[in-house]
């Protein structure tokens, strides 16, 4: 009896210890700098905690915590692993793309857990489904792109377009992450001869498009040299309008004057204008006015009388060799 007694006060004290060392160790835990916990009772999720350093909670079996991680994640899809140890899959990354060409697409998702409870107990396999839905976003979008901007230019918008339908699938599924960013990384047709057609092709809309340039800048080049020549036809013609048009003016004034003179003295006015006429139409030939009385008097114009005399520096000997030469 005494041994059983002892036994039994030896089995109660190590159970004892057992459980204060239990309560002793799990009635406290600590969360990292890049962690977040989730504190469940019986199971059931309580609170997410998501501040660093020591916590407390109530002891195993009745308050358990769950532990997962915030910093980024990458998921490969189409390839695994990194530079020479890289492994790809064909087969997922196969793709048609909008005009019915065959391609080859793999790319990156940056991801993140924003909610720990949904995402350890909204899905089984959260990953997978991540997987899944972009898979299905990536063959959406190329399935409505055209080759050329598969290749080349549109791979941004493609991008763009990838991660907005993955974001929207994955809110729905509500399985506690978010899409961060989405890369693609190598969009390439399934064979070389493929790709040299393709290459073939490229060059030569290329080539096509330098040229239709060039035509275009030659065109641009003419327009403006036409246009410029125009713009000077028309200043000149303006010139020449309004040239004419101050002329016009000029010979009206005139006319108003000499209309004017010959109101007050017409006879007087009538005379003048003949005979400055005739110094204008005849510049070399002598007039002559004749009186009524029959007689006749030379009229001598101003300037072959200023011919007639001396000039002013002249010496007499020089007129006189000048008049001998006359």
């Amino acid at each position: 009896m005494v041994s059983l007694k002892k036994i039994y006060t030896i089995t109660g004290l190590v159970l004892l210890i057992i459980i204060l060392g239990i309560t002793a160790f799990t009635t406290w835990y600590t969360v990292d700098e890049s962690d977040q916990a989730v504190i469940l009772t019986f199971g059931k999720v309580e609170e997410g905690i998501t501040e660093p350093g020591l916590h407390f909670k109530l002891p195993w079996p009745i308050q358990t915590v769950e532990k997962v991680s915030k910093e980024t994640f990458s998921l490969q899809f189409g390839y695994e692993g990194k530079a020479e140890k890289m492994k790809d899959f064909p087969e997922e990354t196969k793709m048609i793309t909008g005009d019915e060409y065959i391609v080859l697409a793999d790319l990156v998702v940056q991801w993140k857990i924003t909610d720990p409870e949904k995402y350890l107990y909204n899905a089984q396999n959260p990953k997978e489904i991540l997987y899944d839905a972009t898979s299905a976003s990536l063959r959406s979008i190329i399935g409505n792109s055209s080759i050329d901007d598969a290749l080349t230019s549109g791979k941004a918008d493609i991008e763009a377009d990838v991660r907005d339908l993955l974001s929207s699938l994955v809110k729905n599924y509500d399985i506690g992450i978010s899409i961060l960013a989405v890369k693609l990384q190598d969009v390439e047709l399934p064979n070389e001869e493929v790709r040299k057609a393709f290459t073939d092709v490229t060059d030569a809309r290329e080539t096509a498009n330098t040229k239709k340039n060039e035509a275009d800048k030659y065109v641009n080049q003419r327009m403006n040299e036409v246009k410029g020549e125009e713009a000077a036809i028309k200043l000149k013609a303006e010139g020449e309008k309004a040239a004419r048009l101050e002329k016009a003016r000029g010979d009206v004034a005139v006319f108003n004057k000499l209309y004017e003179e010959y109101r007050k003295n017409p006879d007087i006015t009538k005379e003048r204008l003949v005979l400055e006429t005739l110094e204008q139409v005849l510049p070399s030939a002598q007039i002559y006015i004749m009186n009524d009385d029959g007689n006749t008097m030379k009229y001598f114009p101003i300037r072959p009388l200023e011919k007639e005399l001396p000039k002013e520096n002249e010496l007499p000997q020089e007129k006189e060799e000048g008049s001998e030469k006359k």
